[in-house]
């Protein structure tokens, strides 16, 4: 597993907090944790659709909001028509490419440094984080036959 719960940990979450755990609810979270891409509910429904072929997309968003309030999947808002999923919780930058919509982590900035700036700063006791960085992939920028 990439980054997550495993199956017996989440199951026991969601029942803690008194969820029903459904296959395709442990499905859905499944496949969150096991990719980088960073997923959209929609992509998600698609990708879970042949195994799990009566799932419905109103299952994968009230999958996903459940996990996001329980604490275990982030929500992610890179400027898109609908929202992004990462079941890597960490606090963490992303970076999407303005070309081919892909988001990326990004693991090399030190973010608690600069939370206890800003925090001291404006006076402000900080809950949480979001830092997007917007560019082209190095795939897109071979694809275009230049560098940016």
């Amino acid at each position: 597993m990439r980054v997550g719960l495993k199956p017996k940990d989440v199951t026991a979450l969601l029942r803690e907090r008194g969820f029903k755990v459904t296959p395709q609810r442990l499905a859905v979270y499944n496949a969150l944790a096991h990719t980088t891409a960073h997923p959209s509910a929609e992509t998600l429904y698609r990708d879970l659709l042949e195994d799990y072929p009566t799932m419905s997309l109103a299952t994968v968003y009230k999958s996903l909001n459940i996990f996001c309030e329980a604490g275990i999947v982030q929500e992610l808002n890179v400027g898109e028509d609908s929202f992004r999923y990462d079941a890597n919780v960490k606090a963490h930058p992303h970076i999407r490419c303005q070309h081919c919509g892909k988001v990326d982590d990004v693991s090399a900035l030190p973010t608690d440094s600069f939370q206890q700036q800003i925090a001291a700063e404006t006076g402000y006791q900080l809950t949480g984080q979001q830092y997007y960085f917007y560019g082209v992939c190095p795939e897109c920028q071979q694809a275009d036959g230049r560098k940016i």
